[in-house]
C-alpha cells in the first residue's frame, strides 16, 4: 500500500478498491474493453469543446456578435450533458472493468450502500463455450476492512485472494491466489 485514505470515507474505500481492481487485471493480462469509457470520454470533450469555443469567440468579437450563437450552444452543451448523465447511470451502470479472457466476455460493477462499509461486485459472465451468448450474473461482496487496514492503507494479497476465490475466470487467470 502506497497511499493512505480515510478509512471512514465509502468513497474513497470504493474509488481505491475500484482502481486496484483494475490494476490487479491488468497485471494479470486480461484485456480491457474501453468502448463505453471511450463514449463518455467522446462526450465530454464535445462539451467542454462546445464551451470553449463559445467563450473564446465571444472574448475576442464581443457579446453583440455571438449573442446568436450562444442559445444553440447551450442547448446542444445541455443535450450532451444529458445524454453523458444517461450514459453513465443507464448504460455503463457502475462498470469498473470490463475485457476478455480466453474467449470468455465479463464485466464487473462496483457500488456501495449509504452507511454500509462493505464493497459490492455485479459480476457478468459471458461464455461461448458453454453454447449460450446470455451472461450467467451473480453478485459477490465482502467488507472493507477485508483488504483496507484500520489507518486506512489498501493490502493487496487479500483483496486478490477474494477475488480469485470468487470470480472463476479471475482464479484460473490466478493460480497462487
Amino acid at each position: 500500500a502506497e497511499s493512505k485514505i480515510s478509512p471512514h470515507s465509502l468513497a474513497d474505500l470504493k474509488n481505491t478498491t475500484d482502481d486496484a481492481l483494475g490494476n490487479y487485471l491488468r497485471g494479470l493480462h486480461f484485456t480491457q474493453d474501453n468502448s463505453k469509457l471511450d463514449v463518455r470520454l467522446a462526450i465530454g470533450y464535445i462539451s467542454v469543446i462546445i464551451a470553449g469555443v463559445l467563450f473564446a469567440a465571444d472574448y475576442k468579437l464581443g457579446w453583440e456578435q455571438t449573442k446568436i450563437y450562444t442559445a444553440p450552444a447551450v442547448i446542444a452543451y445541455a443535450l450532451l450533458n444529458a445524454a453523458f448523465t444517461y450514459w453513465m447511470w443507464a448504460v455503463e451502470q457502475g462498470i469498473v472493468f470490463e475485457g476478455l479472457r480466453e474467449g470468455r466476455k465479463f464485466s464487473l460493477s462496483s457500488k456501495t450502500h449509504k452507511h454500509d462499509p462493505t464493497y459490492y461486485l455485479t459480476v457478468s459472465v459471458t461464455d461461448p463455450s458453454t453454447g449460450s451468448n446470455s451472461p450467467s450474473s451473480w453478485q459477490i461482496r465482502a467488507p472493507f476492512t477485508t483488504w483496507m487496514t484500520a489507518d486506512g492503507y489498501f493490502v493487496a494479497k487479500p483483496f486478490q485472494q477474494w477475488l480469485a476465490s470468487s470470480i472463476e475466470v479471475i482464479g484460473d487467470a490466478d493460480l497462487k491466489n
